[in-house]
């Protein structure tokens, strides 16, 4: 216990000397108020570039403050980035998943999530001087459905959608990050009015609870990230894709395995404004196979 105890002081006092951190309410909804964490470097930058993160948990389960966000907001705020860990509402908790009913369950928590992306957004870029941040300088980033939501939230911004219209008319995402997301579309297609942000996809090729390919249903898909990636190259947009051999959906979890590689986007395709299209195919022997290799999204759902 005293090891414990111990640990957890030596941790918290090592995060409030190399970062600073404040809670701020961002938006009020009927099951109550919407927070985010603002994580800031030590020393202030001039740079001011800051990443929105948003969790994973299949929109049932999930917070923005559990120990490994946190620790990855940390890591974040030694190389430089202002960092807003966010709530947004798990649209799928609770709800009847029996059925065809998921797909239309799953429509409506995606664009629940996307639309607390952008009142968390809007509050951002209205409060950017007082937090040291430029709002052409934001940054998405996610893991499973929270990269679903970011890639859906720059998705719905490209297309103007009607929930986008939170947003000043000319905001434009800086960059998105996604570790093993998804666009979910009504047209059976993937395809942006206006250019998207650079984006950096990393996904398990054997991904069979978030799928890395496509999934149509008549005018409704999903699609992973090869197939985002493959509109991206032929509409010629900016865009790193890391696809990862024998791995599945653990690739949602390797945010500090890939710190290196966050920093090298950012640095090339969003600070330099480098085009670059790069993919590749990688094994990464150091990360090991999981049970959220094989696993299905039913596996998850059943009740």
């Amino acid at each position: 216990m005293k090891k414990a105890i111990t640990f957890t002081i030596a941790f918290l006092l090592t995060f409030c000397l190399s970062a600073q951190s404040a809670t701020y309410e961002y938006a009020k909804r009927d099951t109550g108020y919407l927070c985010l964490d603002l994580y800031q470097p030590a020393t202030p930058q001039t740079d001011n570039y800051c990443i929105v993160f948003v969790f994973g948990g299949g929109f049932i389960v999930g917070q923005r403050n559990s120990p490994e966000h946190v620790e990855y907001a940390r890591q974040l705020t030694e190389q430089g980035y202002t960092v807003a860990c966010i709530d947004y509402r798990l649209g799928l908790k609770g709800a009847d998943l029996s059925g065809l009913k998921i797909i239309k369950a799953l429509d409506k928590a995606i664009q629940m999530a996307v639309e607390d992306l952008f009142d968390a957004t809007a509050f951002l870029v209205k409060n950017a001087q007082k937090f040291n941040i430029s709002p052409d300088k934001i940054i998405l980033c996610g893991s499973s459905a929270g990269a679903i939501t970011v890639l859906q939230g720059d998705y719905e911004l490209c297309n103007r959608t009607e929930i986008a219209k939170v947003l000043p008319n000319d905001f434009h995402y800086a960059g998105v990050i996604s570790f093993s997301g998804a666009i979910y579309s009504h047209h059976g297609r993937v395809k942006y009015k206006e250019t998207p942000a650079p984006t950096l996809l990393l996904h398990g090729i054997c991904d069979r609870l978030l799928t890395y390919k496509s999934i149509r249903f008549a005018n409704l898909g999903f699609f992973g990230s090869a197939k985002i990636a493959k509109q991206f190259e032929k509409y010629d947009y900016a865009y790193f894709i890391r696809r990862y051999e024998g791995l599945g959906h653990e690739v949602a979890m390797l945010m500090m395995h890939e710190l290196n590689l966050t920093d090298f986007f950012i640095q090339k395709y969003i600070k330099e404004k480098q085009f670059l299209q790069i993919d590749e195919e990688l094994y990464d022997g150091t990360v090991e196979s999981t049970k959220w290799t094989h696993i299905r999204p039913w596996q998850v759902y059943k009740r």
